[in-house]
């Protein structure tokens, strides 16, 4: 079963009959994703609300919103969001102030307006002219700038701390246990390098590095190593030399029987057996 979803109403002459409303106070309007944004005057912006409150049918106060932009005469921007309950649409007015310039409360067409104008004056500092009770809301009692604005610093100007000596928060100095300076903002995602064991396998030999051993191509033999007792054995005889021509003869007269060994010498063979360690002559 599908979700029934709230549909926008479309309100294509919504511009033309507000440029008509508000008359002089109209300065400027601009439409996105099915939302319209009409810019006033700011003394004018009471009356504004209450021809689309009581006109329009936008009932409902929603949000005040400030945005700061240092680089304009009128730094500030306020935004009021609207809610049409019936329409089912919103709409959004602004107007432009600066830093000592007032702007018009809200709080007698709708008491929200207070709360939210408290807000807006704690965070950029936009000063609201008949709110009775503008103060802070969001910051600590004491609290000096408006943490907002585009040339408040990150840190603060104070920082706060639980003293053991006094018993109590009190406020010092910001104190930085590092200089932010130091940073390279241009490549902030790049950190140091760290090579683990084993990374060199990913990189290729530079030019000059030697060219690696071919593979074997037949199946691979195991030796066993010999042990510190074990005689020594070699392959093949041209490790010790025994492949030479007078080697091989020495070898064949070495291998002759003990009777041929002795005619050659001279001698003759005895029948007695070789004498052993320990027998008695």
């Amino acid at each position: 079963m599908s979700a029934h979803l709230p549909r926008l109403k479309e309100r294509a002459d919504l511009a033309d009959s507000l440029m008509a409303a508000l008359g002089a106070a109209y300065v400027a309007h601009k439409e996105y994703v099915g939302e319209l944004t009409v810019t006033v005057a700011r003394e004018a912006i009471v009356d504004a609300a209450r021809t689309l409150r009581d006109q329009f049918g936008y009932q409902q106060l929603m949000e005040i919103a400030g945005a700061d932009y240092p680089s304009r005469p009128e730094r500030f921007e306020v935004n009021y969001h609207l809610l049409s309950l019936t329409e089912n649409h919103r709409i959004r007015l602004k107007i432009t102030t600066d830093e000592a310039t007032p702007v018009p409360t809200m709080t007698g067409l709708w008491p929200v307006a207070g709360w939210l104008e408290r807000e807006v004056f704690d965070m950029f500092g936009v000063i609201f002219a008949g709110n009775v009770d503008l103060r802070r809301i969001l910051t600590d009692y004491g609290f000096e700038g408006h943490p907002l604005r585009k040339d408040f610093p990150q840190t603060g100007y104070v920082e706060l701390r639980y003293s053991e000596d006094e018993k109590r928060v009190v406020y010092e100095p910001v104190s930085l246990p590092q200089d932010f300076r130091t940073f390279d903002f241009l490549t902030p995602w790049e950190g140091p390098e760290y090579r683990l064991p084993g990374d060199e396998k990913s990189e290729g030999q530079t030019p000059a590095a030697p060219s690696p051993a071919p593979a074997a191509t037949g199946p691979t033999r195991v030796v066993a190593k010999a042990g510190p007792g074990d005689p020594k054995v070699t392959e093949k005889p041209s490790d010790t030399g025994a492949g030479a021509p007078a080697d091989r003869a020495a070898n064949a007269e070495a291998l002759k029987p003990a009777a041929e060994k002795a005619e050659s010498a001279g001698g003759k063979v005895s029948d007695q057996p070789e004498p052993k360690p320990g027998d008695k002559k």
